[in-house]
């Protein structure tokens, strides 16, 4: 067993939240330790002294040794949980698990890939890690800081699982031997989506309606008024779709004159030389000057 880490707790009487935050407020952590054979014991580390660990620590699983303000006896123990503020990431609570020297004990311990793939060297492939971290049982002199993962021989499309582990003396692996730990797969595709191009006008759509909206459906009888309209014009009637040429118009008596028009009459309107209404014969148009000649 490695020489253990060291860190300096002072013991705390007081729980609970109220208690907590006034522990913070002096730049102090709550913690606790416990364990198989001892009551949880309450503690406290200062920030700057926990923050030194961790660096210490830098991610292995590493045993601690807790120099207890009072005791003489050193406990022995490793870090199971960090709560921190999600927010301002400050140090909340910290567990720590007691254990005994000659006592084996389940931890997690990290994983570390060693070496370089030959599928990602030679055939383009891509290095996933499944498992970052394997469950063990062992003593604490057996305690490994990291589970090494040689790589090396890795093609793509091939798995290390953990039942295909190299041994650690002293370890076992709780995890199922079937799970895998690291992976060698091919490349994602990149899924370029087309987008279609806006054809171009269909043969035969309707033409787009004229500026106002002129060209819009027009009622049944407004059409009858336009073809009669046409008919006193002299302009000569489109013939309906399907009506075989030369066909009367229906509901029209052939050769008869328009309705309430005599024959040989002039059209409606003013006779020719008649003067305007309310009008003297030879009298002066308004505002004109006898004898004075009309403006041009």
């Amino acid at each position: 067993m490695k020489t253990p880490l060291i860190l300096k707790v002072a013991t705390r009487a007081q729980s609970g939240r109220s208690a907590s935050r006034r522990l913070r407020r002096t730049d102090r952590i709550p913690a606790i330790l416990y364990g198989k054979h001892s009551d949880p014991e309450k503690l406290s580390v200062e920030v700057p002294e926990f923050t030194r660990l961790l660096k210490a620590v830098a991610g292995r699983a590493l045993l601690i040794e807790l120099d207890r303000e009072g005791s003489p006896e050193r406990a022995l123990s490793f870090l199971q949980e960090i709560q921190r503020d999600p927010i301002t990431d400050r140090f909340l609570h910290v567990d720590l698990h007691e254990v005994k020297p000659e006592e084996k004990f389940e931890i997690r311990v990290p994983v570390r890939v060693t070496g370089e793939s030959t599928g990602v060297k030679n055939q383009s492939g891509v290095l996933e890690i499944a498992t970052h971290a394997l469950r063990v049982r062992c003593l604490p002199k057996d305690l490994p800081e990291m589970i090494e993962v040689d790589v090396t021989p890795l093609n793509v499309g091939e798995t290390i699982k953990v039942g295909e582990l190299k041994p650690v003396p002293g370890v076992v692996f709780l995890d199922d031997k079937g799970q895998p730990v690291v992976a060698c797969v091919e490349p994602v595709a990149e899924i370029v989506q087309e987008v279609p191009v806006a054809e171009a006008a269909v043969e035969g759509a309707e033409v787009a309606p004229v500026e106002g909206e002129a060209a819009a459906a027009v009622p049944a009888g407004d059409a009858k008024a336009a073809l009669a309209g046409d008919a006193k014009a002299g302009v000569p009637a489109t013939p309906a779709a399907g009506a075989k040429p030369g066909a009367p118009v229906a509901g029209a008596k052939p050769g008869a004159p328009a309705a309430a028009a005599k024959p040989g009459a002039p059209a409606a309107g003013p006779r020719p030389g008649a003067p305007a209404a309310g009008a003297r014969p030879g009298a002066p148009a308004a505002g004109a000057r006898p004898g004075a000649p009309a403006k041009k």
